[in-house]
């Protein structure tokens, strides 16, 4: 499959291409902030030539009785009933007529850009329904993003060019993960949005595993961050985060063993006797950073997903590129609320409490522990042997020796740090930031 014009990078030049592609023509189905992609196609010129229908079920009411009421309206479920309804029209329509020359295909979405107030969840789904040759049985790519722009054109701008990137790609690159990748965010930034779902069926993609694409996603900087659900398939993250309260802990590819059920099941309880009551029970989360704020690391895409396979029984598991735990906290109060509780050891705190790490910031060491221990958010911390301590801050042995010297258990009570942090860890006890956990 080539197309018309010589490999554009541009979303002109890719929605010129495929309306002079004789073989190409569908349908365009969108709702909310997705207007701006069928705008592409009816704009360059030569329309007539892929676009067969374009549809905009605003209304919420209008877009039930076309698509069927029960799903929410920016939702996955929202969009496959698009794609559902919407392709089995063009089929029915223009096959007989020119079914042995034409590839047909939907291409829908359902976008939430910024209100008035900026206070809604400003992202979407998108995803084409395609028939990769002509005759084919369809194959399908879904998509979900999060829009990042500070205005609602701009966001509508982003989801323009990711619309016809999708098109273009789905029809020209979809052979080639790498290619398909690539061309989809030709035009954009993750400042702009971000891919944190790539879901791909149908017989065209009979041998790719979507899971590989979505990791791939975090190298590319195109995304901050990847869910699975305990199967494990990625999925949008509020579906498992939203409105819980969350037990986090953080580790690396090359030590999953330091997910210890036993301190998720301390943590439980903990949250108990805190009397934190939810309408949904906690969730044990389980983050993975391809990015250790102290040691390089750079697991190949399999061995990360080995490992999510190993840990999803477990709980959430999430692969972020996240080198400090306050940008954790950031991305998990996007989809939660209620009570967050990280479970760190005795040697995190160490690490968290390290002024080298904040550099970055402004307000230095304490912007980044005013950001990280946000409104309802605190620190269980879990005891270590003075062995385990040494050897978790084993890149940084000078932090080691001054913040606990002799042998036994080392708890949080027995850190002494040099001053003036020994002020803060006081002031973060005292105040019930950081919490001792007992296993």
């Amino acid at each position: 499959m080539t197309p018309s014009r010589s490999n554009p990078r541009d979303a002109h030049g890719k929605a010129l291409s495929l309306n002079l592609d004789a073989s190409v023509i569908g349908t365009f189905a969108e709702i909310g902030a997705g207007q701006e992609i069928a705008r592409w196609f009816l704009g360059v010129g030569a329309a007539s030539g892929t676009v067969a229908k374009t549809i905009s079920a605003y209304d919420k009411t209008v877009s039930d009785e076309v698509y069927g009421a029960g799903t929410r309206y920016v939702s996955r479920e929202r969009l496959v009933a698009m794609l559902d309804h919407e392709y089995a029209l063009v089929l029915d329509r223009l096959r007989p007529v020119r079914g042995d020359t034409t590839r047909f295909f939907v291409l829908a979405d359902t976008v939430a850009a910024r209100n008035y107030q900026g206070t809604n969840d400003q992202h979407g789904w998108i995803g084409i329904r395609f028939q990769a040759q002509t005759g084919a049985e369809p194959s399908q790519v879904l998509v979900h993003i999060n829009l990042g722009d500070s205005t609602a054109q701009l966001q509508q701008e982003a989801v323009g060019v990711l619309g016809v990137n999708l098109v273009y790609a789905a029809f020209y690159q979809s052979a080639d993960g790498d290619a398909f990748l690539t061309g989809l965010f030709d035009g954009l930034s993750i400042e702009r949005l971000e891919i944190d779902v790539i879901e791909l069926s149908g017989p065209w993609f009979a041998s790719t595993d979507d899971r590989v694409w979505c990791l791939d996603l975090l190298r590319r900087r195109m995304a901050h961050a990847i869910v699975f659900d305990g199967q494990p398939d990625v999925v949008e993250p509020s579906s498992l985060l939203r409105k819980r309260p969350l037990l986090v802990m953080r580790g690396s590819f090359s030590v999953p063993e330091y997910f210890e059920p036993a301190l998720f099941d301390a943590a439980r309880q903990q949250l108990q006797a805190d009397a934190i009551t939810s309408a949904r029970p906690p969730a044990a989360v389980l983050e993975l950073t391809t990015r250790h704020a102290t040691r390089d690391e750079d697991p190949s895409i399999a061995e990360m997903l080995t490992c999510v396979e190993e840990l999803a029984p477990r709980g959430v598991v999430v692969v972020t590129d996240f080198t400090e735990t306050y940008l954790l906290s950031r991305y998990l109060r996007r989809h939660s609320l209620e009570p967050l509780r990280f479970i760190l050891t005795v040697a995190t705190v160490v690490k968290t409490l390290d002024e080298s790490f904040y550099q970055d910031l402004p307000g230095n060491l304490l912007e980044g522990i005013g950001r990280l221990l946000a409104a309802n958010v605190k620190a269980y911390v879990a005891p270590m042997s003075n062995e385990a301590f040494h050897a978790a801050l084993s890149d940084m042995p000078d932090s080691a020796a001054h913040w606990h010297q002799g042998g036994g258990l080392v708890t949080l009570d027995r850190l002494k740090p040099p001053f003036p942090t020994a002020f803060l860890l006081d002031y973060l006890r005292g105040s019930g930031r950081l919490v001792t956990l007992t296993k």
